[in-house]
């Protein structure tokens, strides 16, 4: 049965269009209550990122929820792996989300974490958009909802993120410049790390609203890089909006991406316990970080992109490390979903207790170059067993002897189909890269 409203991470768009606007979530949190209300008492615990939305969003879900007779704790402002472990720790039967991650501030969204602190189950997720289609009611004044503002959640999660680490590291000594996108960390992760004994400078922690994400953060990290050379810090971590992605910044500014901080953190395993059970990545993960991987004899599996299909396999092998190169990494051995805080420790204590600084620790993967043109497409069947593109990927991969990886990706959230070339030869696969990109544009149209 396909979904009408959930795609791989909650229900996402632009504020006031589609689904994103105040009635349909008003009835989501109505609908998501009646399901976990089937149960008995339900608690349901909300948190937002810094999107100026969020306040409306959160009250419509407060009121929905209530309406359908549940209990919801609110949290304000936290990152969303925070969600996840307060979730947990609070014993409530789910945690909603209100954030577009990455996303401008025009866009927002909502996601889901179960009791257990994960994605939500197919089955629940179906049932809640089953519920949507019904006539919205209210339940009886004696059995509405009552709700609550947890006034130390940041304080308890910042207890979490330093219990991830062991008793007595120490990052005295380092300087760190902190970005953290206008996003949800602003309040958090500068804490974290200053009471873990860091030199601390902090950029993009002044949330107005309609600043999240803008000119700082992990996806456009050159602000970071700037600040990182000019403060003479000894590296720099870049966070994005909610606080699910992180990446690094090496003391000469250059960028250390999430492929990266996985071969850190897996060859430090190794280190520290004698092995790692393996690593998942996405199809997305460079093939240089898969022979680094090799070289150390760590296994290797790509899942499709997507944090819900890198935990899938992670699961199904029973490996407790796996990522995207866009910094979304999961420690299955400290928590239940990525967190970008959680991994920067990670990395820092591989950089600590190893005694090697960064800018030394990635220099164990040698990245290939990898080159990723976007072709507009309105009907994605088009790629389907076309002959034409079949043909021109073979002979890019003849082209690349064996050296190299070809991709074709749909979009999943724009009309588009993304062409991804890597190799060894830079120019070699820019080249090939824009010509594949060329004849898929032909035969699509």
């Amino acid at each position: 049965m396909g979904r009408k409203y959930f795609g791989t991470d909650g229900i996402r768009g632009r504020v006031g269009q589609g689904p994103i606007n105040p009635e349909f979530v008003l009835k989501l949190g109505w609908a998501a209550g009646k399901v976990f209300a089937k149960t008995g008492r339900s608690k349901i615990i909300i948190g937002k990122d810094t999107r100026i939305s969020g306040y409306m969003f959160e009250s419509a879900l407060e009121a929905g929820l209530v309406a359908a007779g549940v209990d919801v704790a609110m949290l304000g402002p936290m990152p969303t792996p925070a969600i996840a472990y307060l979730t947990r720790t609070f014993h409530a039967q789910a945690g909603i989300v209100i954030s577009a991650s990455h996303n401008p501030y025009c866009d927002n969204g909502i996601k889901f974490f179960s009791a257990e602190g994960t994605k939500l189950p197919d089955d629940i997720e179906l049932a809640i958009e089953e519920q949507l289609d019904r006539q919205m009611t209210t339940v009886d004044s004696a059995g509405l909802g009552k709700v609550q503002r947890i006034n130390d959640a940041a304080g308890r999660y910042i207890e979490f993120c330093k219990s991830t680490v062991p008793t007595g590291f120490s990052l005295r000594g380092f300087k760190i410049v902190v970005d953290c996108a206008h996003g949800a960390t602003y309040h958090i992760a500068p804490a974290v790390l200053e009471e873990l004994g860091a030199e601390v400078v902090v950029m993009g922690a002044a949330p107005d609203g309609v600043n999240i994400n803008q000119d700082v953060g992990s996806t456009k990290p050159q602000a970071l890089c700037e600040r990182v050379i000019s403060e003479a810090a000894d590296l720099g971590i870049a966070f994005d909006g909610d606080g699910d992605r992180v990446l690094f910044v090496d003391r000469n500014g250059e960028s250390v991406d999430g492929d990266e901080m996985l071969f850190i953190i897996a060859r430090d395993q190794i280190r520290t316990s004698g092995s790692c059970s393996g690593v998942v990545g996405t199809l997305m993960s460079n093939l240089g970080f898969e022979h680094a991987l090799q070289d150390i004899e760590v296994p290797f599996a790509r899942a499709k992109v997507g944090d819900r299909y890198v935990v899938e396999l992670m699961k199904s092998r029973g490996w407790l490390l796996g990522g995207e190169n866009s910094g979304h990494i999961i420690c299955a051995d400290v928590t239940t979903t990525g967190d970008g805080i959680v991994a920067a420790l990670k990395v820092l204590f591989a950089l600590v207790d190893g005694g090697v600084p960064l800018h030394e620790s990635k220099c164990g993967m040698n990245k290939y170059p990898q080159i990723m043109v976007n072709v507009g497409i309105s009907d994605k069947s088009k790629l389907d067993k076309n002959p034409v593109i079949e043909q021109a990927v073979n002979d890019v991969e003849q082209k690349l002897n064996g050296q190299g990886r070809v991709l074709l990706r749909p979009s999943g959230t724009e009309p588009l189909v993304r062409v991804m070339v890597e190799g060894e030869n830079s120019e070699l696969v820019d080249t090939l890269a824009h010509e594949l990109a060329d004849v898929v544009k032909e035969a699509v149209v």
